[in-house]
């Protein structure tokens, strides 16, 4: 008796010395590890990782290396799907007909939802709910500052990132709309005075070197250019001393209101830019709150809370004269 008590005592203390159970992945797969913005959105997983420690569930931060690797996201989406320590994705689509393609593919039991950039509106069905910004409304607001700063309007050139990712599209409609008075025009030909140049909008793939350079060439090709609408930070936080030495030369004109430029973010150099008067307004996202949020929203879909669609973070707007409080703390 005394022997089957000690070999059931050994036992247990074999098992509890053993290697702890992995937990179950709550995995945030984002357009590219290259992108300050999207380690934001990863330092927010984390502190919901430190507070959760106890958990079953881990916040799991992935992507691909480079955010113009679109294939490259739809792959590791395809990956992560297969694992069954998986609970639950939310995805930044860069190329939102592409990742929609891969969901219907996988066909995947868990909760899959959007993060920064939905799905386009007609593959909603295939997520659960997006959670970040109100894209739209942050264009709206882009293009509300660079019409307060010249109302009469002129000609401009917008900047976007990668030409499928809903959220920018969606931004520069909104940026539209707010310029001309009208909703859902593709192209500005006049209408509110505004007018946008030929070769634009330009598409950087979120490379702010590419974008500094797509803004130099077409202000060498169009002098009397009156605005630019950037419809992600790339510029100024992947770039900003080429954009301050770009920008530099005009800031009399932005002073004067003579020249506009509406950009989108709020991270890295982009306030200190404010600040130096080198861009007009700032319309700022919230990647921190997004990454913190999303280990929640995702337990919410897996235990089968109802969860609001969309889950809006919202906004920041920075200028020159409130650079030093803007951002919301």
């Amino acid at each position: 008796m005394k022997k089957s008590l000690l070999l059931a005592a050994t036992a247990a203390l074999v098992i509890g010395a053993g290697p702890a159970l992995a937990k179950k992945q709550l995995v945030i797969v984002v357009k590219g590890l290259d992108n300050p913005f999207f380690e934001s959105i990863h330092q927010g997983c984390e502190k919901w990782n430190s507070e959760n420690k106890s958990s079953e569930y881990e916040c799991f931060y992935t992507g691909p290396a480079s955010t113009s690797d679109e294939a490259g996201e739809a792959q590791i989406l395809q990956d992560i799907l297969s694992k069954p320590d998986t609970a639950a994705v939310a995805i930044s689509p860069s190329n939102a007909p592409l990742i929609a393609q891969t969901i219907r593919s996988a066909n995947p039991t868990i909760p899959i939802m959007t993060v920064d950039a939905d799905l386009a509106k007609e593959d909603a069905g295939l997520r659960k709910t997006y959670l970040g910004t109100d894209n739209y409304l942050m264009g709206k607001r882009i293009g509300d500052y660079i019409k307060q700063a010249i109302p009469k309007g002129g000609t401009i050139c917008t900047i976007e990132g990668n030409a499928a990712a809903d959220n920018i599209l969606r931004r520069a409609q909104g940026m539209r709309d707010s310029l001309s008075g009208k909703e859902g025009l593709a192209e500005l030909k006049g209408e509110g005075g505004w007018s946008e140049v030929s070769g634009c909008p330009v598409f950087t793939n979120d490379d702010g070197a590419k974008g500094v350079q797509a803004m130099s060439d077409i202000l060498a090709a169009n002098p009397n250019l009156t605005a630019f609408g950037i419809m992600g930070g790339w510029p100024l936080f992947g770039a900003p001393q080429p954009y301050r030495d770009l920008v530099k030369p005009l800031a009399d004109k932005l002073a004067k209101n003579e020249f506009a430029i509406g950009a989108a973010d709020t991270i890295g150099d982009e306030v200190a830019i404010a600040k130096e008067g080198l861009v007009t307004a700032l319309v700022g996202q919230r990647p921190f709150e997004m990454g913190y949020k999303a280990p929640s929203v995702m337990l919410d879909l897996i235990t089968g809370k109802i969860v609001s669609d969309p889950v809006f973070t919202g906004l920041d707007e920075c200028t020159k004269d409130n650079a030093d409080t803007c951002i919301q703390k």
